[in-house]
């Protein structure tokens, strides 16, 4: 169609000579805009849910500017954050908004009563947001609505009347708010919804016993509120139910009624620490029965003797009245996990067939908790041996006077959080993948940029997840529509409730014939994204209910949002859409060929001209030397391959010499880079004012058209990764260790206290730690910082920055992933876990391991040492017993159990102290040595790479959703 000669163009035959082209082309925008803004402007969604938007918008606090397209062009046909529509007109010739997924964006304000006018909406989602208010009766007038989704807010105030006579309603999801008040009896009408999630609320009274009219509700939980009264016998006339939920209410000493021995669909029933008296009623009718909880109560007389589900796995009577002995059913529960009868007055014998002819493998267990009752002996077995993997507990008990028992006396813990999930993956090469390579996937070494999902199981079925992990694994993906190795479990973690939450991987299908398998398309995006915002994974009853915590989209998928499917038929009223559209086609085609002529006509420009003009992101920063194209390539022999020293993701790094014999490192950015101009901007922002001699100093930077580049101190001897790594010739001592510690978090806690104003790092990692001549640590990489919050006029500042997830897998704050909420205990956690790098020598991730969990699962079984890096050779065990307690309190899953950055220099600084003065002496010496080692023409370089490690595993793994507030 275009062929590019020296005299002109040919475009379609015609030849245009090039002197014609800028004006032709200037002509062609002169036409062709205003018809262009005309059709842009000229709206096709429902005036009435325009201005209802609009308020929407008005009511809630945007801090993000998540919403900031809200006021360009047309609702539906621009793709407004958030707003999808029908792909047709109705009968009233408009489109009409049919979900509002506002999910996760951190925004806050109230919910606008103009939400009751979108009378074709079926899902609302403001989950896990900051909203605060009531709920507007208006979503009520809503009547098409399915999913009402507002949980993890701060909505205040009680259940509106009008929610009640929603005809089509699926899912009420109103839990983790503020919510007071009574259930209205109105929700007796909710003929079709199955999901009542209202759990973690303050809402009070009697339950309504006229929600037993429910025909299709499956899901009924209501734990952690102010409920009173009596639990309505009613309820055990709902058909489908599965799952009651109702622990830590106040039921004010009534009974469990028996009647609820009849539900036969239920699955579990938990009814924890609710006041409730009276005995334990007989649950053996119930065929599907797998979860019972009745503990902390005051349920008193003797356990009832029926047998219980063959299909139960978790059984638990604690902390209550009860007497007698235990009953013998509760033998060849072959799926039971634990048997609590802690804490009662039981007596008598504790029959030894409990345990007999188990036969566990290495993922299963079983637990019998009978601390702290009146029982006296083992009955049926001359000599005590429990099968592998069962614990029975006895402390507090009078058999414990037996002295072959007292093995079975002692105090227990039993803590299922953080356990580990082995993944396997061949030794791939770090530095050639900028994504993550899939522990799962059948090709060894498949480099590819996952989904990350925040998931959260809310009342599971079981005590312990890890025998029913290839399960859940089989149901998640087969109810995703993918195949079983497109799946990673990163971790999971228990939570009060009981709840599992888990930070998922998904992997793009591998495709030897597609250069573009390492990521996943656009469609297949919002199909997953779609599949779990619509919660359209079927229901297991194993797993129980689920919620999304978050999805975040790496850098690669950063301009996926979801969009209103394309248009599969005409209405009457789209017959001018339609028109204004084949316009619209007419102006892009032309607007297409016009930038066509132009990007040629400019790059042969360039090409001739070799003249370089500053580009809008140029800066001018006082003290920061702002070098020239010419400069750079000069001082890189023109970027020769054989200054370069490293590469990542955002591009390459070479060694230079500028015209003053300065010895520079040169990240140079390449096109289409991961990392982009606001990185670029923020680096040099924040490095401009950063004075410190455990930060790496910015020399310069250039920023010319299509280049931008950052100039820095050399640093000779590479990152810290380079010397943790097994191919390092001359590994480190302790002491060299714990001095680049002590400097990496001397630099951080100048950034968290003395920068002005204070600074997030939110990148720190192994290879962003540098070292220089005398193995000084130097933190490096600001590119992904954010300034801290800054105080009030009150002086009074929040503790965080509420900001997308960006950073490294394997050195990412878990709460900070999950809530996305940034604070200097985030950089704690990276740091934690760069020291326990520099302990075992191991990667953060290697292997489909996580190092946090496999240095916990070594301290937890008395194996620490063996994990301790050989190569360090001998050291005070003393030292490294304090420097290893340290790194695992950094790397605690909760914010506010982790130290300060103070606290770590100060204890850091304790231990250094500690060190035998012959240790601290001899590092100096090495270091030298080391030095000279590396440098010596007649040896080969043991590290190569004077700023970037070849480590950039993740370098690039940063997500895009929402851009980074600039630096103020």
């Amino acid at each position: 169609m275009f062929q590019n000669s020296s005299n002109g163009f040919s475009i379609l035959g015609m030849s245009i000579p090039r002197t014609f082209t800028c004006g032709a082309v200037l002509l062609m925008w002169l036409f062709w805009s205003p018809l262009l803004i005309e059709a842009q402007n000229d709206s096709i969604t429902s005036p009435t849910e325009v201005k209802a938007l609009r308020d929407v918008r008005n009511s809630l606090i945007d801090i993000n500017k998540n919403l900031s397209n809200w006021d360009r062009g047309d609702p539906c046909t621009s793709n407004w954050t958030g707003v999808l529509c029908f792909n047709t007109t109705l009968d009233d010739g408009y489109l009409h908004v049919t979900e509002l997924q506002l999910l996760n964006m951190n925004l806050s304000g109230t919910l606008s009563p103009s939400l009751g006018l979108f009378s074709n909406m079926t899902i609302l989602d403001f989950m896990w947001n900051k909203i605060s208010g009531s709920i507007p009766k208006e979503i009520g007038d809503i009547k098409s609505l399915v999913l009402l989704l507002l949980n993890g807010n701060q909505l205040t105030g009680p259940l509106p009347e009008e929610l009640g006579y929603l005809p089509n309603l699926d899912r009420i999801q109103i839990d983790q708010n503020h919510i007071s008040g009574p259930i209205p009896t109105s929700f007796a009408n909710l003929n079709k919804t199955k999901h009542f999630h209202m759990n973690n609320n303050s809402i009070s009274g009697q339950i309504p016993p006229e929600l037993s009219r429910l025909p299709s509700l499956v899901h009924f939980l209501l734990d952690n509120n102010n409920l009173s009264g009596y639990l309505p016998p009613q309820l055990s006339e709902l058909p489908n139910l599965l799952i009651l939920q109702l622990d830590n209410n106040n039921f004010d000493g009534n009974t469990i009624p028996d009647t609820y021995g009849n539900m036969t669909k239920l699955l579990k029933l938990s009814l924890r620490n609710c006041n409730l008296q009276g005995p334990v009623p007989d649950l053996s009718r119930i065929p599907g029965l797998g979860y019972l909880d009745v503990s902390s109560n005051q349920l008193n007389g003797s356990i009832p003797s029926g047998r219980l589900a063959e299909n139960i796995t978790t059984i638990d009577l604690s902390n209550n009245n009860l007497i007698g002995s235990i009953p013998a059913s509760f033998s060849g529960l072959t799926n039971l996990q634990k048997l609590s009868l802690a804490n009662n007055s039981l007596s008598g014998s504790i029959p030894s067939t409990l345990w007999q002819n188990w036969t566990l493998n290495g993922s299963e267990r079983l637990i019998l908790d009978f601390e702290n009752n009146r029982l006296s002996n083992i009955s049926g077995s001359a000599t005590i041996s429990l099968p592998q993997n069962v614990s029975l507990w006895l402390k507090g008990n009078p058999v414990c006077s037996i002295s072959n028992l007292l093995q079975f006396c002692e105090s227990q813990n039993d803590d299922l959080n953080n356990q580990p999930l082995t993944n396997t993956s061949d030794d791939c090469p770090i530095q050639s993948c900028p994504y993550i390579y899939s522990p799962t996937s059948p090709v060894p070494c498949f480099c590819a940029a996952p989904l990350l999902i925040g998931y959260r199981l809310k009342s599971p079925g079981f005590y312990d997840f890890r025998p029913y992990r290839n399960m859940f694994e089989n149901y998640l993906t087969t109810g995703l529509k993918l195949e079983l190795y497109q799946l990673n479990i990163q971790n999971f973690q228990w939570e009060e409730g009981p709840r599992v939450k888990m930070h998922l991987f998904l992997f793009p299908v591998y495709d030897a014939s597609n250069k573009s398998s390492h990521i996943f398309n656009t469609s297949e995006v919002l199909r997953i994204m779609s599949m779990f915002t619509g919660w359209n994974i079927p229901d297991s009853e194993t797993f129980g209910p689920y919620e999304l915590l978050n999805f975040t989209l790496l850098d690669p998928y950063r301009n996926v949002i979801p969009t209103s499917p394309s248009s599969s038929g005409v209405s009457p009223g789209a017959l001018a859409g339609i028109v204004l559209g084949a316009i619209a086609g007419t102006v892009t085609l032309s607007a297409i060929v016009s930038f066509i002529i132009l990007r040629i006509y400019l790059r042969d420009y360039r090409k001739i001209s070799k003249k370089r003009h500053s580009s809008k992101a140029s800066l001018k920063i006082d003290g920061v030397k702002d070098f020239s194209y010419a400069e750079m390539a000069l001082a890189t022999n023109n970027f020769n391959n054989s200054t370069q020293v490293g590469q990542g993701g955002y591009g390459k790094v070479y060694k230079g010499i500028l015209a003053d014999g300065t010895v520079v490192a040169i990240k140079r950015a390449q096109e289409h880079s991961l990392q982009g101009e606001k990185e670029f901007l923020t680096e040099i922002e924040l490095l401009s004012r950063l004075h410190h001699r455990n930060l790496v100093s910015l020399t310069g930077y250039c920023d010319e058209e299509g280049e931008q580049m950052l100039v820095y101190e050399f640093m000779p001897n590479g990152t810290l990764r380079d010397h943790l790594s097994a191919k390092s010739k001359v590994p480190l001592s302790f002491a060299t260790r714990l001095r680049t510690a002590l400097g990496s978090a001397k630099g951080i806690l100048y950034l968290h206290t003395e920068a002005d104003p204070p600074i997030f790092h939110r990148d720190i990692k192994a290879s962003n730690i540098l070292l220089d001549s005398n193995f000084n640590a130097k933190v490096a990489d600001f590119g992904l910082s954010r300034l801290a919050p800054v105080p009030d006029d009150e002086g009074a500042a929040p503790a965080h920055v509420s900001t997308v997830v960006k950073g490294t897998p394997g050195y990412l704050d878990p709460e900070y992933f999950l809530t996305h909420k940034l604070t200097d205990k985030s950089d704690v956690y990276s740091l934690g876990v760069v020291f326990l790098e520099l302990l075992t020598g191991m990667q953060a991730i290697s292997h489909g391991k996580n190092i946090v969990r496999e240095v916990n699962v070594s301290y937890q079984s008395g194996m620490i040492f063996s994990v301790i890096d050989g190569r360090m050779g001998s050291y005070p065990s003393d030292c490294v017993e304090k420097f290893l307690n340290l790194a695992m309190k950094c790397c605690k899953d909760e914010t506010d159990a982790r130290p300060s950055m103070a606290d770590v220099v100060r204890e850091l600084e304790t231990i250094w102290l500690m060190m035998p003065e012959s240790d601290t002496k001899t590092t100096d010496r090495m270091s030298i040595d080391h030095e000279k080692t590396v440098s010596s023409p007649s040896s080969s370089s043991m590290v190569r790479h004077p700023y970037v490690s070849s480590d950039v595993s993740g370098s690039d793994l940063v997500s895009g959703v929402i851009p980074s507030i600039t630096p103020r």
